[in-house]
């Protein structure tokens, strides 16, 4: 199958690290991002859960295509901070937040705290042509380390290891090894694999 007849894919967001590692797994569809279907808005991300977040934009960006479509939301759950920063993970440090403004704070809060199991959750909305919709997720689960560690991925990466590999972090591997046990990868999989059985 040729780049031309691979069949579009629309994903609901700006971010091209993101989209990167998606589109490393769903070799058989042309994934376009926002920037690339001319959509420029930031879409509100008002609910008060990943799911519900993930479906908000995926309906946004099929209220304006019509077309297949896809969304997702993460969060980081934190043990010791009783979940959060969940819903909030990308916003964690404020109006003013960055990757590593987010990751001060986190690594602020669990100062001395012994206790630091957590878990990233990805959840994916899928809207097809015809309007239905499939939500999947992935979880990964492992521990903040006390500091950064590594130059790869985004986000939290520098400071989530996943269980059973060493304690090295998300930032330490490379993006296929990442992409194997990470939480997006759990669900861009199930993504795929739903779409694969359509066709």
């Amino acid at each position: 199958m040729t780049e031309n007849t691979k069949p579009a894919l629309l994903f609901a967001t700006h971010n091209r690290n993101k989209a990167a590692e998606i589109a490393n797994m769903t070799e058989r569809y042309t994934l376009l991002t926002l920037d690339d279907a001319g959509v420029t808005a930031d879409i509100p991300e008002t609910a008060t859960d990943l799911r519900g977040n993930a479906l908000i934009k995926a309906r946004f960006l099929y209220s304006l295509t019509g077309k297949a479509c896809f969304a997702d939301d993460t969060g980081l759950e934190v043990d010791a901070l009783g979940g959060a920063p969940g819903v909030m993970t990308a916003r964690y440090a404020g109006p003013e937040c960055d990757p590593n403004r987010n990751m001060d704070k986190l690594l602020a809060a669990l100062e001395g705290q012994p206790v630091r199991t957590a878990r990233f959750r990805t959840v994916i909305a899928f809207i097809d042509a015809d309007g239905s919709e499939t939500v999947f997720e992935g979880v990964c689960e492992g521990t903040i380390a006390t500091e950064r560690r590594g130059e790869e991925g985004f986000g939290y990466d520098p400071i989530f290891q996943p269980m059973d590999f060493g304690g090295r972090t998300f930032a330490q591997m490379t993006m296929g090894e990442k992409n194997e046990i990470s939480h997006r990868g759990k669900a861009v999989r199930a993504l795929a694999k739903f779409l694969n059985e359509k066709r």
